[in-house]
């Protein structure tokens, strides 16, 4: 009775669909009595109506189960975890308590419910995107992997369902944080469905149209890219049958985010792209037999067409770390195309597909150790406690999406990187203490100096000196978050002992001279030599940028100086005040914003590819030339989220819009001698709105005029845009991002 009134009748019967998928998914491992538990637990919680819908209107009973479905058919989670995942949205409103689940299941369950607590913020909105909310998801992805694959399939569920979301605004930041985190962190634990599916649905949801132009292109070439697909295979086909293999063969069209990434790098049109799908071939094969199956199927292509050695990937020799194992050739096939083949088994698919997960079905089997290793460095990341949570962020994504290399040791031992790799991070990579140490280094037999970018199948030999150390240069030529993570930790350290000395250094002159400090006229005079972190200005007097001697002196008179005008006690006129300096009105200005959640007073930009204002939902993204502020919905910002997500920081505007921005306005409309005068008289008449400049085109009628004007912020954009829409004559008013 309750579900009845809870549910609208397609969402009732859609629930009993799933829960019975889910009850056949997960029954083979569910222990006897754990269905009549879950479902007394289950009455209980629906009737105190802890499953409310959310903001969009999702029910989040079926949320949940949702969510567990992908879970266990997809990932191939069992149930521990499937159980606390049910239980999760019970614990959290309080309809249930944590000894009650115990009492009822069991410790492991109530572990991971306590895990998925400590990350709520994270799992119940989009919030990880804030990089002191990263450092929490970091700390529960290395305590225990199941809580971050809960995570991916709950993602994975509200991006299905992101059709349904009545609020634009939430779906956006959805696509833009899968695009950033979810999406690389299931290529990482080798969930490729998973990852090409998220990608293409945040490409869907931040650029529909390049998403359209792409599926129907697809759909337009899809007749032509059957048929040579069935010439390509056929042949294939008939002679594995006659070798004796058992095995399925099958097209796979590239994803569409793939598919566009290719379109934006190499900048050439949908028709230029030869490489649309790849073949697949999975083998029926038992395990002692898999690696001599592949190579054989290996061999038959091979004398069929001609293969590409240049790309050529082994990963049945030597897995990746995530534990993906396959066999890629690129061949050339009918009509002089290129055709991607991969060759694995059956076991080799099931962990390609359902990565981590199916791992643990084969426990033993090789590329476990690979996860352990990443696992480690995250940890090690995280015990750095000087690191900022912005560095963990970068570290973490800079090893997400990496390609890999294998490297031997001059014993023999296999070391598997990143892609990019130098003899720094090798040297990291077997010690902290080598590669603090490490001057050279020979490849191969010759010598080569530490940047030099490693291939797979190198022999590395390191060459130390008691004298190396590290310096902040080595951060822009090592590819490994490990040896990021290392030189850093080197150099705070160093850094410290600098300061020390340089303290120590200071206090003796000035005791020397007899001079007696004064730590207030001591931080003024720190502040006005143009120093915003103490450190930095004990650092420039270690490396001797400044003299001791010199600064006491500056400061004597600094002294000296504030003696005298606390002395004049007559009163001022106001013409003599005097304005703040460059530095205090930069950080008055910049209040304006809080940048990663709390930070105010630093320095940023506001980018010119979106220009934004005032109220504008923004981030921010370091560059080069620092922090640059821009729109969610920059036309750049779906890449800058992808591709450089580590570099992202958050950002709000907070206080009063008091500053002026410079906002275009394109207006079109009927052509009209009056229209112009129109516009003039309405922008002239609205408060704190002034025009800087217009450009008028008039082409067959129609009136076509850029207004550029400065305005306060959105709100009082939205009444002029209003406004002007109003005006006879008019059809559209588009804010440009330029």
């Amino acid at each position: 009775m309750e579900i009845q009134l809870f549910f609208t009748e397609e969402e009732k019967n859609l629930f009993f669909s799933q829960y019975r998928r889910l009850v056949r998914s997960v029954s083979s491992y569910l222990q006897k009595e754990d269905i009549r538990k879950m479902r007394k637990l289950m009455q209980k919680v629906v009737a105190m109506e802890c499953y409310g819908r959310d903001r969009n209107g999702i029910n989040g009973l079926l949320c949940n189960t949702g969510t567990a479905l992908i879970a266990a058919e997809e990932i191939g989670l069992k149930r521990t975890s499937l159980i606390a995942l049910l239980l999760y949205r019970p614990v959290f409103k309080g309809a249930i308590s944590l000894e009650e689940v115990e009492g009822v299941f069991d410790k492991e369950v109530t572990l991971i419910i306590s895990r998925l607590l400590r990350t709520s913020d994270l799992y119940a909105k989009n919030t990880a995107l804030n990089s002191e909310n990263f450092h929490r998801l970091l700390f529960s992805f290395a305590e225990d992997v199941r809580v971050i694959l809960i995570m991916i399939a709950n993602r994975l569920y509200m991006m299905r369902q992101g059709k349904q979301m009545v609020r634009e605004a939430d779906r956006h930041k959805l696509a833009m944080e899968a695009s950033f985190l979810y999406a690389p962190l299931a290529h990482r634990l080798g969930l490729y469905a998973i990852k090409s599916e998220m990608e293409d649905l945040s490409l869907k949801y931040t650029d529909r149209a390049r998403y359209d132009f792409i599926k129907k292109k697809l759909n337009e070439t899809k007749r032509s890219r059957d048929a040579y697909i069935k010439a390509f295979v056929t042949p294939i086909h008939d002679r594995l049958v006659a070798a004796g293999l058992r095995f399925e063969m099958k097209g796979r069209t590239k994803s569409i985010h793939s598919i566009n990434n290719k379109l934006n790098k190499q900048k050439i049109e949908f028709e230029a792209i030869y490489d649309l799908f790849a073949i697949r071939i999975v083998l029926d094969s038992p395990l002692e037999k898999e690696r001599a199956d592949c190579w054989h199927v290996y061999s038959i292509i091979t004398d069929m067409y001609q293969p590409n050695p240049d790309r050529m990937k082994d990963w049945i020799s030597i897995p990746k770390t995530n534990g993906y194992e396959s066999l890629h050739i690129t061949v050339m096939g009918p009509e002089n195309k290129w055709v991607e083949v991969q060759i694995r088994t059956r076991r080799m698919d099931e962990i390609a597909e359902r990565g981590l997960a199916a791992h643990w079905r084969y426990k033993g089997i090789k590329g476990e150790a690979g996860l352990d290793d990443f696992l480690a460095n995250v940890r090690a990341a995280l015990e750095n406690k000087d690191a900022s949570p912005n560095d963990l962020m970068q570290d973490f994504k800079m090893d997400l999406y990496e390609d890999e290399i294998y490297v031997f040791t001059p014993t023999g031992e296999l070391k598997k990187l990143a892609k990019g790799a130098t003899v720094l991070d090798f040297a990291f990579s077997i010690h902290s203490a080598i590669g603090c140490r490490c001057v050279s280094a020979k490849v191969n037999g010759k010598n080569v100096p530490i940047r030099h970018v490693l291939k797979s199948g190198d022999t590395v030999e390191i060459v130390t000196s008691p004298t190396q150390s590290p310096n902040r240069n080595w951060l822009s030529f090592v590819a490994t978050s490990r040896a990021r993570v290392k030189i850093k930790q080197a150099l705070r350290e160093e850094a410290d002992k600098s300061v020390e000395f340089a303290k120590e250094m200071l206090q003796r002159r000035f005791k020397n001279r007899k001079i007696e400090i004064d730590e207030g006229t001591w931080m003024r005079y720190i502040k006005k030599k143009g120093y915003k972190m103490v450190t930095d200005f004990y650092l420039d007097i270690s490396e001797e940028k400044l003299d001791p001697n010199h600064v006491i002196d500056e400061y004597l008179e600094l002294e000296r100086k504030e003696k005298e005008n606390a002395e004049k006690t007559e009163i001022r006129s106001a013409e003599d005040f005097v304005t703040t300096t460059e530095f205090e009105e930069i950080s008055t200005r910049q209040d304006i914003l809080v940048i990663d959640k709390n930070l105010t007073g630093i320095d940023y930009k506001l980018a010119k590819c979106c220009n934004p204002i005032y109220g504008d939902e923004i981030f921010g993204f370091v560059s080069t030339q620092g922090i640059k502020i821009h729109r969610m919905d920059c036309p750049n910002a779906q890449e800058m989220f992808s591709r450089f997500g580590y570099r992202i920081i958050r950002a709000k505007w907070s206080g009063k819009g008091d500053n002026e921005y410079s906002v275009t306005l394109r207006v079109m409309g009927r052509d009209d001698i009056t229209i112009v005068t129109n516009i003039t008289s309405v922008i002239g008449k609205e408060n704190g709105v002034a025009l800087r400049s217009l450009n008028i085109d008039s082409v067959d009628g129609i009136f076509q005029g850029s207004f550029t004007v400065n305005v306060k912020d959105t709100t009082a954009l939205k009444l002029l845009t209003k406004k002007i829409q109003g005006v006879k004559g008019v059809n559209s008013v588009v804010r440009l991002n330029t």
